[in-house]
């Protein structure tokens, strides 16, 4: 065996059940406003405390607003949910990140900025995008609100062990490709189940010459493809974006502990369950088409026609795209949309805004076009100013919204309107994840960008 994936998997084996699950020790709990509150309650009806509060760091964030944050949460329902997380905080000794404060955020922006998120680490939220810290070389991964307890509880949690994949990119991403491009392009080849199972390592030329950025995006994504998470080996990319953040290790444990990160990575004898490889020169600017991120294509290419798909999916087929309201065989490059949103745990980072800003700069939003552009956090917030981001979109049209998921899901004010068309940097396409009726496309900054300025699917590397 010998990869990565084994390494940190059995340093944190606490015991094994015979004919059942792994015991597992846990580094890292991050909670939420939305999958806490039944777990905290089962403690308190069980009369326990949580174990170790010291490793535990809470925020809400999906219901959150992202306008009028000094004002109280207008949805009854969002504003219980995080009063709740407040008091059950307040109540277990946990560290919260509150809403409108500077540390507040996305859960998944704020813990690997901050420096809480780290090589080596088991990471685990209430949340399927927690395959986002997996970026850092961590084994990160989502789980439920009973095992949310059961880790509050022991700090450990039972877990089958998952198979090991990897999947290398190699070569060199041609001009207006992103990381969100790349993760696009392995969703669609590998579908929505294809990863099911397994916990993905991503390698090759690609994945190393990627930002942290870049690669937070792409582990985020490792859920959609059905894997339990994704990670990369960290490298002296990664030392250099946690080297001096808050919570990172100082001055000899500094030194320790990337003595200790550097052994992090597979073996040249590593064997794979599973090992896939790509071409980078194959990929193009991505956009989706249907009603799962796996349904996507090529900015140029067209819809799938029928008899292009298998016909055990064509029923689906067929039913995503009246949901969506286009043709097989149609073209999307021209097609009008009506909302862009640039934001969420997938794109919310500063460099997302650096990349919107290179294609909009110079030019003004369309008319029919109404762009939400939402930090994931305070920090993002504060870099998009001190960068001068904010004149460049303002000029152009666009208004910067506070911190939080805001339109990723439809669980706050940021809703889009049944029927419209939303080109949107968040992670998924279902019916109504963005509001009831609202039809998505998923894609890149960059293509975002050119919608906005364009209103309709643009390629970006017309721009």
């Amino acid at each position: 065996m010998n990869t990565l994936f084994d390494k940190i998997w059995d340093k944190h084996v606490v015991q094994i059940v015979e004919d059942g699950p792994t015991q597992l020790y846990i580094d890292r709990l991050y909670c939420h406003e939305v999958t806490t509150a039944q777990a905290f309650e089962g403690l308190r009806n069980r009369n326990l405390k949580v174990f170790r509060p010291d490793h535990v760091f809470a925020m809400p964030d999906h219901n959150t607003q992202t306008h009028d944050q000094d004002k109280p949460i207008t949805d009854p329902v969002g504003r219980k949910q995080v009063e709740t997380l407040d008091k059950n905080c307040e109540e277990f000794g946990v560290t919260e990140f509150k809403y409108n404060t500077k540390d507040n955020g996305i859960i998944h922006v704020v813990g690997p900025e901050k420096g809480l998120s780290l090589p080596g680490m088991t990471i685990v939220c209430g949340d399927s995008h927690t395959s986002t810290h997996g970026a850092m070389g961590a084994v990160a991964f989502g789980i439920g609100t009973s095992e949310v307890e059961m880790v509050l509880a022991s700090q450990c949690i039972l877990q089958q062990k998952p198979k090991s994949m990897r999947i290398n990119v190699n070569g060199k991403l041609n001009e207006g490709v992103t990381a969100k491009d790349v993760a696009l392009y392995l969703m669609s080849k590998l579908t929505t189940s294809g990863a099911t199972g397994f916990f993905v390592e991503y390698a090759g030329d690609v994945v190393r010459n990627m930002s942290m950025e870049g690669r937070l995006t792409l582990c985020n994504l490792s859920i959609e493809m059905g894997a339990r998470g994704g990670f990369v080996a960290p490298d002296e990319t990664t030392f250099e974006y946690i080297k001096g953040r808050e919570y990172a290790p100082k001055g000899e444990e500094w030194e320790r502990c990337v003595e200790y990160w550097k052994t992090l990575k597979s073996g040249d004898d590593a064997v794979f369950d599973r090992e896939l490889n790509f071409d980078a020169a194959d990929i193009e600017p991505r956009i989706t088409y249907g009603t799962n991120p796996g349904m996507g294509i090529g900015i140029t290419e067209k819809v799938p026609t029928l008899d292009e798909i298998p016909e055990e999916e064509q029923a689906g087929f067929i039913k995503s795209l009246n949901y969506m309201g286009l043709e097989p065989g149609e073209k999307l490059e021209g097609h009008p949309i009506d909302y862009v949103f640039l934001g969420a745990c997938t794109n919310g980072r500063i460099e997302d805004f650096r990349a919107f800003a290179s294609i909009v700069k110079g030019k003004q939003k369309a008319d029919n076009v109404t762009a939400w552009h939402v930090p994931g956090s305070h920090l993002v917030a504060k870099q998009i100013k001190d960068e001068g981001l904010d004149t460049i979109l303002q000029a152009a049209g666009f208004e910067i919204r506070q911190p939080g998921c805001s339109a990723c899901l439809a669980m706050n004010d940021d809703k889009i309107p049944a029927g419209k068309y939303s080109v949107s940097t968040s992670n998924r396409n279902f019916e109504g994840r963005q509001g009831p009726g609202s039809r998505t496309i998923l894609a890149s900054p960059l293509t975002a960008a050119a919608a906005a300025i364009t209103g309709k699917i643009t390629d970006p590397r017309t721009l």
